[in-house]
Formats: structure tokens, sequence, C-alpha cells
């Protein structure tokens, strides 16, 4: 396919808020595509040229786009800040002018041949690095047709406007294959172990449906976390799964960590490779180094895939750090200071794959008996990294309660409770694994995770900050949409927000969102920041697309660690309303 022909398909795909329209012409353009163009048109598609877990990124500020521009089309400085000031969008900027100034070096290219180019902008490192990547813009610009402009320069900014999320690429998939969206629950099993949109569409396109089902985990390739249930009380928890593990739940980062090691010698640890990835599949690797190193140190496997919670410790007091504490540790810069001054403990307790093995259908018992043959811990917080999640099985439900008690008077979040046969879901919410935590009481002592939705440009005092109030919402798993719950003008740091916000500017609302026409907002913003919301009580409401509202809302956290879909679920929120009411 043509490069020319993919922007059509872009454009038309921007002009859209529905996203069942999405969805047909995403599914219309993939039955076009060979298998290498599906690949990498899926990338382009989400302004990559490697999928999300891969760190690589193109490393263009706009200053440098900007100077691409110029020197493919000739421009005065002046007279192109004047055109982009106006038109307030780099892409379509170099549009106008690309249309003014057409140059005899335009060529039909290829997207494999655009995607080749893309993906060395990408991938060019070290001395002379920003030459290269300016040059390969240049020349590109120069190359293609102005529409194919526009989103060229979009995709190293990393602003595709696009408005649909990776479900609805699931979704497109399907109906290329069999004309509606039977096949999206296969589909999208296998994307939570491989979650590979480009992958996963090749696949498809070379082996049919067959294909996906034989797909396995793969270590350096994160899958996508499970998510529990919750429950009230420990009665309920052992009526719905009998005698079952509890498990302390920490309130930290949840990690996900692959190793593997490039010799059979054991002996050696500094050839055990390490990669972290967040819970929204980041790979956050270089952020944690003594994380790092007391794996390589105390983990006996070749190849490995486990999960654990990293949370922040005091070496004084022993005791385990609060979130806000933790939370210090999420940085890019003066990584090793901040380690020295908050070290992590890693709490491990699932595994996911083993020498060759996927232990993600073995159940937990089995799961567990591998944790503690691999780990080396005694599970001395002061001299070890690496702690092996202690448990306690019980079919006791007031046992249960009084271990939350003693959780909670440790200041964790409470406990979780494991089915002993149960398998890891990825990507799912189920009975395998319950959250007993100690919001579910009478009133909400719990945060709710919410999706900035958009905001209102401020007013009054609050005018220079560009925000007024923000929309928050949470996701309806059965509808595959976000409703909303708030809106909320005090709490948060708004510099903060202006900026996360700005680069997920769009211009109408997402088709993935159900709201109220009385809660529109001045700016709709793509489903990307994740906040932690405080409120009092919940309350039923006639202009919340949840049907109910959070009572006297504030900002606690932003929690980059995680995914939209990981906001607390319609249900759940019903849930929490009908115990309140109790």
């Amino acid at each position: 396919m043509k490069f020319s022909q993919l922007a059509l398909y872009y454009e038309k795909i921007e002009q859209t808020s529905s996203r069942l329209e999405i969805t047909n012409l995403l599914a219309e353009l993939f039955k076009k595509l060979t298998p290498e163009e599906i690949e990498k048109t899926t990338y382009l598609l989400q302004g990559r040229v490697l999928p999300l877990f891969e760190k690589t990124e193109f490393g263009m500020a706009e200053r440098t786009i900007i100077k691409s521009i110029i020197l493919a089309l000739n421009l005065e400085r002046g007279y192109f800040d004047k055109e982009y000031k106006k038109l307030g969008d780099l892409g379509k900027t170099v549009e106008q002018f690309k249309k003014q100034y057409a140059s005899f070096e335009e060529k039909d290219l290829e997207v494999l041949e655009v995607y080749q180019e893309l993906y060395r902008l990408a991938t060019s490192s070290g001395d002379g690095s920003n030459d290269v990547k300016t040059s390969i813009l240049t020349t590109l610009i120069r190359q293609l047709d102005a529409l194919s402009c526009r989103y060229l320069v979009r995709i190293p900014q990393g602003i595709m406007r696009l408005g649909f999320s990776d479900m609805t690429v699931l979704d497109s998939l399907s109906w290329a294959i069999v004309g509606d969206k039977s096949l999206r629950p296969q589909i999208e099993n296998a994307y939570h172990v491989r979650p590979d949109l480009g992958y996963i569409g090749r696949i498809l396109k070379e082996k049919g449906i067959k294909g996906i089902k034989s797909i396995e985990p793969k270590v350096f390739t994160p899958i996508i976390m499970m998510r529990a249930e919750r429950l009230s009380s420990g009665e309920e928890i052992v009526k719905q799964i009998g005698k079952c593990a509890i498990e302390n739940k920490y309130d930290g980062f949840r990690l996900q960590v692959h190793c593997k090691r490039s010799q059979n010698s054991k002996l050696i640890t500094h050839n055990l490779e390490v990669k972290l990835y967040s819970r929204n599949l980041e790979d956050v690797t270089y952020m944690y180094p003594d994380l790092v190193e007391g794996v390589k140190k105390q983990i006996t496997a070749d190849e490995v895939i486990f999960e654990g919670e990293a949370i922040g410790f005091n070496p004084q007091t022993k005791e385990l750090l609060p979130f806000q504490e933790t939370v210090q540790r999420k940085r890019k810069y003066d990584i090793e200071e901040k380690a020295k001054e908050i070290p992590l403990k890693l709490f491990i307790f699932e595994i996911l794959f083993f020498e060759g093995v996927n232990y993600i259908h073995k159940p937990f018992n089995e799961r567990r008996n591998k944790l503690e043959e691999i780990i080396k811990t005694d599970n001395n917080l002061l001299t070890q990294t690496v702690i092996l999640s202690p448990q306690i099985l019980t079919d006791d439900g007031i046992k249960i309660e009084s271990l939350f008690d003693e959780a909670v008077s440790k200041n964790l979040e409470g406990i979780i409770a494991k089915k002993l046969d149960g398998v890891y879901q990825p990507g799912a919410r189920g009975w395998n694994w319950i959250k007993f935590k100690k919001s579910y009481s009478a009133k909400i002592e719990d945060t709710i995770d919410c999706i900035v939705m958009g905001y209102d440009l401020g007013k009054g005092k609050r005018t220079d900050f560009g925000i007024g109030a923000f929309l928050v919402g949470i996701y309806d798993e059965k509808k595959e949409i976000f409703v909303t719950v708030a809106k909320i003008g005090t709490g948060l740091t708004d510099e903060e927000l202006q900026v996360k916000s700005q680069k997920l500017k769009v211009k109408s609302k997402p088709a993935n969102y159900f709201v109220d026409k009385m809660m529109a907002c001045d700016i709709w913003v793509t489903p990307k920041i994740v906040v932690e919301i405080k409120a009092d009580e919940i309350t039923k409401s006639p202009v919340h697309t949840a049907g109910l509202a959070l009572r006297f809302p504030r900002l606690e956290h932003f929690r980059d660690d995680k995914k939209p879909e990981d906001t607390t679920s319609l249900n759940e929120v019903e849930k929490m309303y009908e115990r309140q009411k109790v």
C-alpha cells in the first residue's frame, strides 16, 4: 500500500467520533494490507515504530521537527511561525505549506518505505544523531504529498489524535476476518498474553484465528496483569472460593519482572538480563537499579517471568513506607541518589513463565510452589531486596478478617485472597483473586481510580493555569466505554495536569466516552491520564453517565503506573454504593 492511501484513512478516522465507524474503517484498511504491512501500519497508527513496551522513542523536540520542515520547504522561520501560531497544529501547518510549495522530489512512497525511514529515525543514536534525524524527516517531507505530511510529522511528535483504543483495533481485526466482532474474545485472549497489536495482526493475516490460539508468553514481552474482584467480608470470601491463600495487599508499584540468562551457568549472576515492566506495559528497568541487582542475586532461573509489588522501606524504623513516599522513586533523573534515600523491597507473589513452560493456566498452589523453589530468600527486610510474599492458608472467615485488621495496623492496603486451584487470567478481573481492603465499610475510606476525560478553561484567578475544572470517569467493562462520575476543581496541581494533558488534547469527544451534554468539556483529552480520587460518599446522579457521582471529590495522586482500563470499574463503584447504604 502507498503511504498516500494510508493518509486518507488517517484523515477519515480523525474526522469521525463514531467508534463503530472507526472500527469499520480500520477493518477495511486491514483487509488491504499484506502481513508485513499490517504489522508496521498498526504501529504507525499508534504513532510508533514498535510496540509500547519496546523502549524506542523518536527523541525529536518540536523545534527539531520545525527545523526539518523549514529545511524541506525552504521557508523563512518568521513566516512559518506566523502560520503555525494561527493554525496551532504542526501537522496542518506543514500540510498548508506543502500545498503551496509542492516539490519536484515528491514520490508516492510505499508504507513500508516510510516505516523503514521512521524506524531508522527512531533508532538513530550517539554523536550526530540529531543531524541524522533531521535529515531523514526533511527528506520524507520533500517526498510525500501534503496530506501525508500532516500525519508524518505527528508521528515523531507522538500526537496522532485518532481517538481509538487498542480494543477498537481488536474489534476491527475480527471485522476484517469474519465481518463482525465474534472473534474478539479469542483475539483479546491472545493480546493479553502478547500485547503487541502489530504481531497479533500479522499472525492473523498469515495464519488466521488458529494461529493466535497457539500464542504463548515470551520473555521481554510483558503480559497484561490480572486484576482482582472485591468482597467486603471474610465470610463472603470463603463462600466464594473456599479455603484460600491470604496475602498482604501492598501499596506500591506493581511490577512484572522478566529474566533471561545468556549462558547456562547458574553460578554467574552478571549475565542474567532483567527487565521490569509497569502495569501499563512501560519498561521501567532504568528507574529501579536496586531491584535489578536484587533480582540478579536472588533468582536461580535461566528464564522466568514473575510479578511483585515494589514498596519503599525505612531501614531505621524497619517499616514499609506509604505510597506517597514510595512514589518518589518513579523518576527519570537522580535515580541513584533517590534509591539510597528510599530503598525498595520487591514482594513477589506470582509466576507466569519458567524455563520455557507457560504457568498461566496452572493452579495457584502449583505456581506458588515453583516460586518458593526459584527465589533465594529468608524474607529479611534488612538484608534482602526480593521477598516472597508471606501467605496463610485458611477457610475461616473470622481469621481472614483478623488478618485484614493486622495488615491495616501495619499501614498496608489490606489483604488479597487467592483461590488455591485458580488460574492466572491476563487482563481479566475474576474470582481467582479477591481484594478485601479497608475501604469496604460504611463510608468511602478508599480512593477511586479515574480517567481524566477533559477539562474546562479556567476563569477568574484560574485563567492563567488554563484549567478550571476537570471531568473524570470510570470504566464500564460491559460496554467498553468510559462514563462520568465527577467534575473536580480543587486539590490538583494545575501545572502538572496541564503538562500531561497538552499532548493528549483532541478536537472532539473520543468515541469511547459517554458524557451527558450538561458535563461537556471545553477541551477533550484522549484516555491516558489515570488519577486517584478521594471522595466523601457516592450519590445517585441524573447528569453523570455512571448514574452515580462522587461527593466532594479531590485529587490525591496521578497514577502513571496504571492503564485506562485499570480504573475502578462501574460495577465496583455500584457495589461500593450499595454497601454504603447498609
